[in-house]
């Protein structure tokens, strides 16, 4: 049997690729004679260069020294793409590409404690134009695992841009500011690349309103709701002043990064699973498998709206090969669905199969303590009674 192994990062255990080993290992261990092709992806979040590091041959490491979202310095990588050759149907950018990641600047983990109030995108900003300065042509920016809900003006503001209060003071950085913003003077912004930004998203959440930047992903920062309040006055602040679509899919990414950059940048958003399995080679993988097995953290209602996994079960039903689904939970999703092998919300197709290490393990914390152990377990389960019709 041919098996693809193409999973995400399982956050708060393993990386994609160190997950995709596990998986494979546990696989060979039970079926020694099948060929097992690991394919670790990512959707735009944290372990998105170490992807794109792994798949994209030519890929060339840099490292910048930038403002990290308290204020402190911090060290962080981005990378640069060789030119990409047209395929067959034309498609190619031939030109360099860079690839950032906002994570490595503006992450959530580089705080000490959440500052949801006076947390910063500035180093996102940086980074961005460090890449300029090595003359990318293109660039790639990976929003997911935002520390901030500041709308991307740290990061527009790093680029040039300046954001006033009613006085025409610069406004602290921080989306607990905005609430005070006045004015948006955007005639210093350093121009995108000629070959344009497009920015990988890993949600489909609009800026403002119950599904938005500050009220879904606010309280994971840090923010009570009066803080979640303040926040989401200052988002619609922004918009009123800066217009674009702040009901975009992807306008409330990384705490409405997505929107700043979209409406004074000019940045496309873009589905990061997508984008990112496109690079990785998914569909030239996918031709050449029996079975799928991918996997994430944890799969609820989310995973179905431009995340990874979503993405490889809609690749792989189009390519006629069954997936099988490992996550370290199941369940919980945004309007209380529980995606299941026996059909996931929203009309996405199904798994043949879905696995929680939760359950093998016998708790969740079980799982989290030796995730390896546990997907090499799933893989030899799945292996010793493989989906309907595999040999």
């Amino acid at each position: 049997m041919r098996v693809l192994i193409a999973p995400d990062s399982f956050k708060g255990g393993l990386g994609a690729g160190a997950a995709a080993a596990a998986l494979a290992r546990g696989w060979l261990s039970v079926r020694p004679g099948d060929r097992v092709t690991r394919l670790p992806l990512a959707d735009g979040g944290e372990g998105t260069l170490e992807v794109l590091a792994a798949t994209v041959p030519g890929a060339r490491w840099h490292r910048a020294r930038v403002t990290g979202p308290g204020g402190a310095p911090v060290t962080a990588r981005w990378l640069e793409l060789p030119a990409e050759k047209p395929g067959p149907t034309g498609r190619g950018s031939g030109t360099r590409t860079a690839v950032v990641e906002l994570a490595r600047a503006s992450g959530l983990p580089l705080l000490g404690r959440p500052d949801p109030m006076g947390a910063q995108t500035t180093g996102l900003g940086e980074l961005l134009g460090r890449a300029l300065d090595a003359g990318a042509a293109r660039i790639l920016a990976g929003l997911g695992g935002s520390a901030a809900t500041d709308g991307g003006t740290g990061a527009l503001a790093a680029l040039g841009a300046r954001f006033l209060g009613a006085a025409g003071q610069p406004l602290p950085p921080g989306g607990g500011a905005l609430a005070g913003l006045a004015r948006a003077d955007l005639r210093g912004l350093r121009p995108p690349p000629r070959g344009g930004v497009t920015c990988l998203t890993d949600v489909t959440a609009p800026l403002l309103g119950p599904r938005g930047a500050a009220a879904v992903y606010g309280p994971q920062k840090g923010a009570g709701p009066t803080q979640v309040a303040r926040l989401e006055a200052g988002l619609a602040r922004l918009a009123g002043i800066l217009g674009g679509d702040p009901a975009a899919p992807g306008a409330g990414a990384a705490g409405g990064t997505g929107y700043g950059l979209a409406t004074a940048w000019g940045a496309v958003l873009a589905p990061g699973a997508a984008e990112l399995s496109r690079l990785a080679g998914l569909d030239r993988a996918l031709a050449e498998a029996d079975l799928v097995i991918t996997g994430e953290g944890r799969y609820d209602a989310t995973s179905l709206t431009g995340k990874t996994c979503g993405t490889v079960l809609a690749a792989a039903a189009a390519a006629g090969v069954p997936v099988v689904l490992v996550a370290g939970q199941v369940g919980g999703g945004l309007a209380g669905e529980r995606p299941a092998p026996d059909g996931p919300p929203g009309g996405a197709p199904a798994p043949a199969a879905v696995i929680a290490l939760a359950d093998l393990a016998g708790s969740t914390a079980a799982a989290l303590a030796s995730p390896r152990r546990w997907l090499r377990q799933a893989a030899r389960q799945v292996a010793r009674m493989p989906p309907r019709g595999m040999a």
